[in-house]
């Protein structure tokens, strides 16, 4: 699956694509404020968890200059039972950032989510400080199911509570 949002293609992750991945990744690791992976993983062990670990992984690149901009993954949330809800990742480059990425790969990710054949997207952690994020998933119709008192280490707040986010995809 391909689309165009925004001066945006979002298309599938091809291995030759993650030096760029790497960018993008590495930096938001490392700042630890919005996954819960540890702030010193390492490339190999990154690769695994973003790229190897889920069922589909996209990017989404600059048209007009071939620039890779920001990655999501799809997958699982749970197996077994669990398996037709959507679990994704997102991280968008520091220099894209404001440019309305996120919300396009948000929103293709949707599609993307149907197109494997899910019926809901769960994120079972999202920090109350993550508010760019936030915003995205209110405007894409995410309800916010549960709230989880300091779930997330903050590395500058301390612990903060983070949100469980869902939205039924089905008809």
């Amino acid at each position: 699956m391909s689309g165009d949002r925004a001066g945006l293609v979002i298309r599938p992750y091809d291995a030759a694509d993650w030096p760029a991945v790497w960018r993008i990744v590495e930096p938001v690791i490392r700042a630890g404020e919005t996954y819960p992976e540890p702030a010193d993983l390492d490339e190999a062990a990154a690769r695994s968890w973003w790229i190897e670990a889920h069922r589909a992984v996209f990017v989404a690149v600059d048209r007009a200059d071939g620039t890779l901009l920001g990655t999501y993954y799809l997958t699982d949330n749970k197996p077994g039972q669990g398996a037709h809800v959507a679990n994704a990742g997102f991280m968008v480059g520091p220099g894209a950032r404001g440019r309305g990425v996120g919300r396009a790969m948000g929103a293709h990710s949707l599609e993307a989510a149907r197109a494997l054949g899910y019926l809901a997207m769960q994120f079972n952690l999202v920090a109350v400080t993550n508010t760019a994020s936030l915003r995205i998933w209110d405007a894409l119709g995410f309800t916010r199911v549960g709230l989880l008192p300091h779930a997330f280490r903050h590395p500058s707040q301390g612990l903060v509570d983070a949100w469980v986010l869902y939205r039924w995809l089905g008809d």
